[in-house]
């Protein structure tokens, strides 16, 4: 029996430190969210995920039930849901996503 979508995302959320659910791919985003969302991370120097809900509608449509947060990009850390490209400004002009991953040991890519 094929898995559901939310097992599939649970297992993309979890088998990775860092996940970004995005629109479009690290190389070419697909809205200035994503872009903004893959500009903070590569500035962070953090190994991560992409997954293209472009590429999905399945995923499109999974990851904002999963979440329960209406927009992508969805940033999660060790399998708990960050938020979108504003939450993840806001935090990364504080300090906060950078102390997030530091306290999560991720991978420096």
């Amino acid at each position: 029996m094929p898995m559901s979508t939310e097992q599939r995302i649970s297992e993309i959320v979890n088998g990775n430190d860092v996940v970004l659910f995005m629109k479009g791919t690290p190389l070419f985003p697909q809205c200035g969210f994503s872009s903004k969302a893959v500009a903070i991370l590569e500035h962070l120097g953090v190994e991560y995920a992409a997954v293209d809900v472009l590429q999905d509608m399945e995923i499109r449509q999974g990851i904002k039930a999963y979440s329960d947060w209406p927009t992508i990009p969805q940033l999660y850390v060790k399998g708990e849901f960050v938020g979108g490209s504003d939450i993840m400004m806001e935090m990364f002009e504080a300090g906060e996503l950078q102390q997030m991953m530091a306290d999560a040991d991720v991978k420096s890519a």
